[in-house]
């Protein structure tokens, strides 16, 4: 059984950085596609990023835009999402997730594609 625990968020002012990370147990994460979602009370949780165990990625790119990169640490089993140029819209609770084989890049971005899920950590981009 796979178990995901995310940290790193907190409170930053619009234009700085987080870095999220996605500490894995259980299971190798390179062994699973890894990805990270972000919900806002009231609306559907949302892809914002995925890396698959191949180490090629995948990116909301309608509001990424470059700003933020997903990576991994083998040694330590972690994942990471690098946040550049945080926007006020990015407030969010964010949730990593992994899954199991190699699914196809049109579910990607479908929650349910996911077997395993982190709590979640918040990001708050105020001023």
């Amino acid at each position: 059984q796979v178990q995901l625990v995310d940290s790193g968020g907190g409170l930053v002012q619009p234009g700085g950085s987080l870095r999220l990370s996605c500490a894995a147990s259980g299971r190798t994460l390179n062994t699973l596609t890894m990805a990270w979602f972000r919900q806002v009370p009231g609306k559907e949780r949302e892809f914002v990023a995925a890396r698959r165990s191949s180490g090629e990625t995948s990116y909301a790119r309608e509001f990424v835009k470059g700003r933020f990169s997903v990576s991994r640490d083998n040694g330590k089993n972690t994942g990471y999402l690098q946040m550049n140029s945080l926007e006020l819209e990015d407030t969010a609770v964010y949730y990593c997730a992994a899954a199991n084989g190699r699914p196809i890049t049109s579910v990607l971005r479908n929650p349910s594609t996911y077997e395993y899920w982190g709590q979640g950590t918040q990001v708050t981009v105020s001023s």
